[in-house]
């Protein structure tokens, strides 16, 4: 008997499948939104005087970069802060292709004591949010 019941209260294989789909779409949902807000947040701050960083390399820069961008590839910006003498608590915003080097860039400066940088994410993010 334990057995005929167990087999009645399984969850078809398609069901399980439209549930794992289901879960998938909404954590999809949450980081889009969230990449968002991080678009909007980078927005506002550029929109304050933030000093806009691209970290991307000088090719991607050329095709295309936000208004009044600076480029420093993300390996070199310690050393390129350094050498402007930008001060520690500049606003500055750090983009690139999908958020990944921003990312690592944003990590590098508050490790050298920049305390008010903000990790601006991607570029298409970013220009798809321009007000």
């Amino acid at each position: 008997m334990s057995n005929a019941f167990n087999l009645q209260h399984k969850l078809p294989k398609n069901m399980i499948w439209l549930l794992g789909l289901s879960v998938l779409l909404m954590m999809l949902s949450t980081f889009a939104s969230a990449a968002d807000q991080d678009a909007k947040v980078a927005w506002q701050k550029i929109e304050a005087g933030a000093l806009v960083v691209d970290v991307r390399t000088p090719g991607e820069f050329a095709q295309g970069h936000l208004p009044n961008a600076i480029n420093i590839p993300y390996e070199q910006i310690n050393s390129a802060f350094s050498k402007q003498q930008i001060a520690k608590d500049r606003s500055v915003v750090v983009y690139c292709r999908s958020g990944n080097r921003s990312g690592i860039a944003n990590k590098m400066l508050v490790s050298e004591g920049y305390t008010n940088v903000y990790n601006g994410g991607g570029y298409q993010m970013l220009m798809s949010q321009q007000h």
